[in-house]
């Protein structure tokens, strides 16, 4: 372990502390840095990133089934996959500060590895991985849900919700080579408590959604459209 790292201080900010400290130096060990060493045995940390894969989606998708009971499988993937990916796993490491505890070839940290995304989402699974063989998985279920559940709390909100209109344009464009049309047809309710009703119309699909906003039953008319789609498929 290179000196200038402090190992308690990142057990510290992660809140777990690891029984056997080798495998979390393992999951901090860049290929990098082994291929600049000349010890046989020394494993970098790519072995760890491939179980933290898939540690992080078993727990990313307990974490969602619990918190959206009724979702639809095929939201749930959506929104698993938004946050499981490059961009969201380099931001958690950043908060984290696990750059700061990489161990990198000589050629890594001069272009700044310790900040690069496809590195900092690596060692994040790395080190998922690293707790889970260490602790087991109620360990690395806290540890994730510590840093995930907000986002996954805002999942439904940011990236399923506001994704049915876009989803179907995408959709009937490539199939049908058409856009989807969207009329109100009806609003109910007193002033401060309206309710919309839509209708969807595109190629021989006419969809009804209703919402609190003209926008919200566009979205639910589309979400309808998307299930005729799918039941076709």
């Amino acid at each position: 372990m290179e000196s200038s790292i402090d190992i308690h201080q990142l057990q510290q900010t992660l809140g777990y502390t690891f029984n056997e400290l080798n495998i979390l130096e393992e999951a901090l060990r860049h290929s990098s840095f082994v291929n600049e060493q000349n010890e046989a045995d020394l494993r970098d940390n790519e072995r760890l990133e491939f179980l933290g894969d898939a540690v992080l989606n078993l727990v990313i998708g307990d974490l969602l089934m619990s918190t959206y009971p009724d979702m639809r499988e095929g939201d749930l993937s959506r929104i698993r996959s938004n946050l499981v990916n490059e961009s969201r796993l380099a931001d958690i490491s950043k908060q984290l500060l696990l750059g700061n505890y990489l161990m990198l070839g000589k050629g890594e940290i001069q272009t700044k590895g310790r900040e690069k995304s496809s590195i900092l989402a690596d060692a994040l699974e790395a080190l998922l991985a690293a707790v889970y063989l260490d602790g087991g998985y109620d360990s690395v279920f806290e540890l994730v849900k510590r840093h995930f559940q907000t986002l996954i709390d805002s999942a439904q909100k940011h990236n399923v919700i506001q994704d049915y209109k876009s989803r179907l344009q995408e959709a009937v464009q490539s199939n049908l080579h058409q856009t989807p049309d969207y009329e109100v047809v009806n609003e109910f309710g007193p002033d401060h408590d309206k309710t919309f009703q839509v209708v969807m119309r595109v190629g021989e699909i006419e969809t009804q959604g209703e919402g609190k906003s003209k926008k919200a039953a566009e979205q639910d008319a589309a979400r309808r459209a998307l299930d005729t789609l799918s039941e076709q498929d």
